[in-house]
């Protein structure tokens, strides 16, 4: 007799086989789908709150230069400018960046004016062609945190002006120059905050208001008691344009002599002063489009990449006839026309409200990730900035 077992091995059929397959595979199948959706939800997730950190610090750091607008000039301030060449913005010492060009001042009749605000309609690229070209803003104040306006300016025949410490008995605490908790000035030459090529700096000389562009390094030496002098270099052609010599005068038109000194004062008075002319355009020569931020004759620094729109309106107030101009795209100009009101004739030292009608951004150029047509992402921001240092006026009915 044979000893093998005529019982059939047990195992699994060709059917069972594929039919174990093909649950397999679609369980598989699910658990990366559904890995594959929690990677992109992630992504998006991420991708938001990124844009939203960009564009929170972008915005409130546009939205705060604004509301500085004319800070430390006298209210409604108009500073003339020499008018030999036209004095510019949006500049640094190589290259000019409002849509390849530069800004010019306001004109009152030939002579161009410095206000604490200036308007740029059309001024910026044309990103959207539905939408049109870009604004460009450009705002004015003075640094509260450089205390120039302790040293007294003197102007030299050599296009110089000298910055000395006030003479003894008179100390930084008699002359009412700082702020309280500061015992003494950052010097002019501070390599943190003092002066450097391409800085503006505000000076009453000799009764009369100039600005200046500073165009090299500055020099020291002592006076007659032994303090710091600082001589600051102040050359025609300038890359902005306001250091013109015209008719044998000085800096900016102001007679060479003894009458070209100031006493301290606080800034806005007849104390110097940096002026920080702050200007905001995007920049599309590069991909993505910037929101850029250029100060003075410095270069410009990107603020967040990713910009597709930039666009404001202004408020004003005619001060003759105590009417207001609501929503003026062009503030001066008949056109394009303000939403209320007539702002033909007033001047940008009479606006009271900034608009930001439309800043907006991308939150990438990639539309899809990880294979999903995810598409863009978009940010927006409207609102309104008082000017509260140019003309701003409370109304209230009788």
């Amino acid at each position: 007799m044979s000893g093998h077992s005529k019982k059939r091995a047990v195992g699994f059929s060709l059917l069972e086989m594929t039919i174990a397959m093909a649950l397999g595979t679609l369980v598989l199948g699910a658990a990366v789908q559904l890995y594959t959706q929690g990677l992109s939800a992630t992504w998006t997730a991420s991708q938001r709150a990124e844009m939203q950190q960009d564009f929170r610090a972008a915005s409130n750091m546009m939205t705060t230069d604004l509301s500085l607008a004319g800070a430390g000039l006298n209210p409604g301030a108009a500073i003339t400018l020499q008018s030999a060449s036209t004095p510019l913005y949006g500049c640094d010492q190589s290259k000019c960046y409002l849509n390849g060009v530069a800004g010019t001042y306001p004109l009152q009749g030939a002579t161009p004016y410095l206000y604490g605000l200036i308007p740029g309609y059309g001024l910026g690229p044309t990103l959207n062609a539905v939408q049109g070209a870009t604004d460009v803003v450009t705002v004015i104040y003075t640094d509260s945190n450089f205390y120039l306006n302790c040293y007294i300016p003197t102007i030299n025949a050599t296009q110089t002006v000298t910055f000395s410490e006030p003479v003894p008995p008179a100390t930084w605490a008699t002359e009412g120059c700082l702020p309280s908790g500061v015992a003494t000035p950052q010097a002019v030459n501070n390599s943190a905050a003092g002066l450097t090529t391409g800085d503006l700096v505000l000076m009453t000389l000799g009764g009369t208001t100039v600005v200046a562009e500073v165009t090299g390094a500055v020099t020291t030496g002592t006076d007659a008691n032994g303090n710091p002098t600082y001589t600051v270099p102040f050359a025609n052609a300038d890359a902005l344009k306001m250091n013109q010599t015209v008719a044998g005068k000085g800096l900016n038109g102001v007679a060479i002599g003894g009458a070209g000194t100031s006493t301290p004062a606080p800034c806005g008075g007849t104390g110097p002063c940096r002026l920080l002319v702050i200007t905001y355009y995007i920049d599309n020569t590069i991909t993505p489009p910037r929101l850029m931020r250029q100060v003075n004759g410095h270069s410009p620094m990107p603020v967040v990449e990713n910009v597709a729109y930039l666009k404001f309106s202004y408020d004003m107030f005619n001060d003759s006839t105590l009417t207001p101009a609501v929503g003026c795209p062009s503030p001066g100009l008949s056109t394009p026309a303000c939403t209320s009101g007539s702002s033909v004739g007033l001047l940008p030292n009479q606006i009271t409200k900034i608009n930001i009608l439309n800043f907006a951004m991308d939150s990438t150029l990639m539309g899809s990730q990880f294979g999903l047509a995810s598409g863009y992402q978009r940010m927006d921001l409207q609102t309104s900035v008082s000017a509260r240092n140019l003309s701003y006026v409370n109304n209230f009915p009788n």
